[in-house]
């Protein structure tokens, strides 16, 4: 049996992206070849653990993992947004000592280009890596 694509198109990653983006006013991203398979290449070296490990490269990142075959890409994207209310734009921190910083890669004004990919770890669960440029989060400076 081979696991559904559905909701892990190159175009699903970017819509997914886009929609909250859109809310705050911050323009599109587009899907790049380079980001993908970075993505994936770094995807691929985790089916092993499937450990939530960054891979420290020259991108932004945001992991993700799910036990259920309808973890899709989609669904870690809408993960990391449902990260929104813990963020507060006016200090521009997390608030309530909740993780706030996947929600702030997604909609990060310079990251304008990214690349995904989902693999299915050998315990069976789903891991998901998008790759950001220019990367996001950086010290002292607002997403949007």
């Amino acid at each position: 049996m081979f696991p559904s694509n559905g909701q892990n198109s190159a175009q699903d990653y970017v819509n997914a992206h886009n929609t909250p983006r859109g809310q705050v006013g911050v323009g599109a991203v587009t899907w790049d070849a380079t980001l993908a398979n970075y993505a994936q290449n770094y995807a691929n070296q985790r089916i092993g653990d499937c450990a939530l490990t960054h891979s420290n490269g020259p991108y932004g990142e945001n992991l993700a993992k799910g036990s259920s075959s309808t973890f899709s890409g989609v669904a870690a994207v809408n993960l990391w947004v449902a990260e929104k209310p813990y963020y507060d734009h006016n200090s521009n921190s997390c608030t309530g000592g909740k993780q706030c910083l996947h929600y702030t890669q997604v909609v990060w004004r310079t990251s304008t280009r990214i690349g995904c990919a989902r693999v299915q770890c050998t315990s069976g669960w789903y891991y998901v890596v998008c790759s950001y440029d220019g990367p996001g989060n950086w010290v002292g400076e607002w997403p949007y």
